[in-house]
């Protein structure tokens, strides 16, 4: 029997999982990003250079990427977002190995392929829709950046 619109929609589908950190003295609890927010995320890590060139590329921007996904997925045992985005830098400043750990279960619990993660590392590159391969930089493009919404804590 096929589920229905309402089934579906109701369905308790974002995944917990809570994860020890001893380096920082306890648990913490990730959630699995909705498919919005997913979204949402991953545009904000892609800029396209020199839009509408023959240069045109598709750039990962790496900045902090892990703790920008981490302020996203980290809750309280109510299920409410601990940080937000703005706290991304801040969450960046911590154990690069223990945000590491962390972004690994997030990506899993979200749904970020292996692929969108070395992307995010920058160990691949991604051919543009002309074919023209993607930088793994940082720097700023000349183009202004589309802005991303940011995904908002969820409802509790």
């Amino acid at each position: 029997m096929a589920l229905s619109r309402d089934s579906i929609l109701q369905a308790s589908d974002v995944r917990t999982k809570t994860v020890p950190v001893p380096e920082w003295g306890g648990d913490v609890i990730l959630r699995g990003l909705t498919g919005e927010e997913l979204d949402a995320y991953q545009a904000s890590r892609r800029q396209v250079r020199n839009a509408g060139t023959k240069q045109q590329e598709l750039v990962i921007i790496q900045d902090n990427a892990r703790a920008s996904l981490l302020v996203k997925c980290i809750i309280d045992d109510d299920g409410a977002r601990v940080f937000t985005d703005q706290d991304a830098g801040l969450l960046g400043m911590k154990n690069g190995k223990v945000l590491d750990r962390l972004f690994d279960v997030a990506s899993d619990l979200s749904g970020l392929s292996d692929e969108d993660q070395e992307e995010m590392e920058g160990n691949s590159e991604t051919p543009t829709p002309d074919g023209v391969s993607s930088s793994s930089s940082h720097e700023p493009s000349d183009a202004p950046s589309p802005s991303s919404s940011e995904a908002s804590a969820p409802e509790s």
